[in-house]
């Protein structure tokens, strides 16, 4: 499966939380510690997303950088990691699942107005088993999925939650249990956020979390150190960079 992180706080470089520290995301590319449910490397294609700082942000939404050849290939990405600071931050290793199309639409994070998302798992028996979660979206919103795959087919579904105006962890938690209900032993982790507010879920892969007085930061796998707690198994997570909460999910209504 995928890792990722995801970073609220103090502006810092990309490479700071990608690139630089012991077991990275770049180095858990290939040697990643936690990989439940198979898979040993993560090399079909990476992506960062991040809000720009200062006279950058005028455009108002995430910017992000995606390519679809392992992150440890890319020459510029050194380069433009130490370059780039943000207070929000999302990024993303990935292994694809057997039998979902490959390329630069199918890597994290997926991005929509000022939302960043990624998922680290899988929907088995997808699309078959979630043919009755499609029917609630318009056919316009099927029809422009960035790619033929569960991941963005998930993030639809949040998209259209959010659209609707549902606030975040309300989104990310109905349509996590929503697609359980139908495509039972999903895989079902996620990261949501709007630079502001991060929403995460533990849904069987691993989990982690660190505070500092003014960051919050999740991840896959720990890096850099310690200060990390595992989130439990079907949690959700919301945080700002000066706050954690972590919920039960099962029971949630």
């Amino acid at each position: 499966m995928c890792r990722h992180l995801a970073y609220l706080g103090p502006p810092v470089t990309l490479a700071s939380l990608v690139l630089d520290p012991q077991h990275s995301l770049y180095e858990q590319s290939w040697a990643p510690a936690d990989m439940r449910g198979g898979g040993s490397v993560n090399a079909d294609g990476f992506g960062l997303g991040w809000y720009p700082e200062g006279d950058a942000a005028v455009s108002g939404g995430p910017v992000r950088y995606r390519r679809d050849v392992p992150i440890w290939t890319d020459e510029n990405l050194p380069g433009l990691a130490g370059a780039i600071r943000s207070g929000a931050v999302v990024a993303a290793i990935r292994n694809g699942t057997v039998g979902m199309p490959y390329g630069q639409s199918a890597v994290a994070p997926f991005a929509s107005a000022q939302w960043l998302f990624s998922h680290n798992g899988r929907i088995p028996g997808w699309p078959d088993a979630t043919l009755k979660l499609a029917e609630r979206l318009p056919v316009a919103d099927l029809l422009s999925l960035d790619a033929p795959i569960d991941s963005v087919f998930l993030w639809a579904l949040i998209a259209h939650r959010l659209g609707d105006g549902v606030p975040p962890a309300d989104a990310v938690a109905a349509v996590v249990q929503d697609v359980e209900a139908v495509a039972p032993d999903s895989r079902l982790n996620v990261l949501l956020t709007d630079g502001e507010q991060l929403v995460a879920t533990a849904w069987t892969h691993s989990l982690h979390v660190r505070r500092t007085e003014d960051s919050v930061t999740v991840s896959s796998e720990p890096f850099g150190g310690d200060g990390w707690t595992a989130v439990p198994d079907r949690s959700l997570l919301v945080a700002t960079a000066a706050t954690v909460q972590i919920t039960p999910m099962e029971g949630r209504e």
